[in-house]
């Protein structure tokens, strides 16, 4: 299969933002990649263009606009910080983002998930916590802490977090917290976690274990196949 790419161009927050859209043809399943705290960037379409390889339509999204992109851990906190401190601005842009994609033609708009990478998979959880009608959910090395303004609130999609155990940052206390909140929003939840692996396990320019970033070769594998599984079980 060949896989070809476009941009979308759309506005959302008052900004013009810049998905990437990667398939091989026709309507097919989608599955929207959420990005981690820098910004859309060649990372996140890559993993759009291996989405189109298994036979569905991957869609890179972007949250922070047309060209925005962090170089250092300030400039990405900065950019993240706005997202975390207002979770309901969060969810209300991605369901937008959906709504907006759904329209695509190389989209099947019955068949639709998400997945995402450190604060991307906090945003695809959020997405399945707001009561997006979509199938599933897929957090990659994510945030786990809740929001509010979800509280007591079902959650429809299937959802699935695969983690590293010594991520400091979803600890321990936040892996229970979070088990609690998907038990008693009566969610169809998995949690994989692989021992003795950080936090970004799946980016080969992840480098600071100071900072807890580490490429996992064997959780990357892992949790990739872990994600296919579920996305040929969620699409049917």
């Amino acid at each position: 299969m060949t896989v070809k790419t476009r941009n979308l161009d759309y506005e959302i927050g008052g900004k013009t933002c810049e998905a990437v859209i990667a398939s091989v043809g026709g309507a097919r399943p989608a599955v929207l990649i959420a990005h981690a705290w820098a910004g859309r960037s060649d990372f996140e379409v890559d993993k759009a263009k291996a989405i189109a390889k298994l036979g569905y339509t991957g869609i890179a999204i972007d949250l922070y606009g047309k060209g925005v992109l962090g170089t250092s851990a300030d400039e990405n906190q900065a950019l993240m910080t706005p997202f975390m401190e207002d979770r309901a601005m969060l969810q209300a842009r991605l369901l937008q983002i959906i709504d907006i994609v759904k329209t695509r033609p190389e989209i099947d708009a019955t068949k639709i998930a998400a997945i995402g990478f450190c604060f991307g998979g906090l945003c695809v959880l959020d997405i399945a916590r707001a009561g997006a009608d979509i199938n599933g959910v897929v957090s990659f090395h994510g945030l786990l802490s809740a929001p509010e303004n979800t509280r007591g609130k079902n959650i429809s999609a299937k959802v699935l977090t695969l983690h590293g155990w010594n991520d400091p940052m979803a600890p321990p206390a936040h892996v229970d917290a979070f088990s609690k909140e998907m038990t008693d929003a009566k969610a169809d939840w998995q949690l994989h976690a692989y021992g003795g692996v950080m936090h970004s396990f799946t980016n080969p320019a992840a480098d600071d274990p100071g900072f807890g970033t580490v490429y996992n070769a064997g959780a990357d594998r892992r949790s990739w196949a872990a994600m296919k599984d579920f996305l040929s079980e969620i699409f049917g």
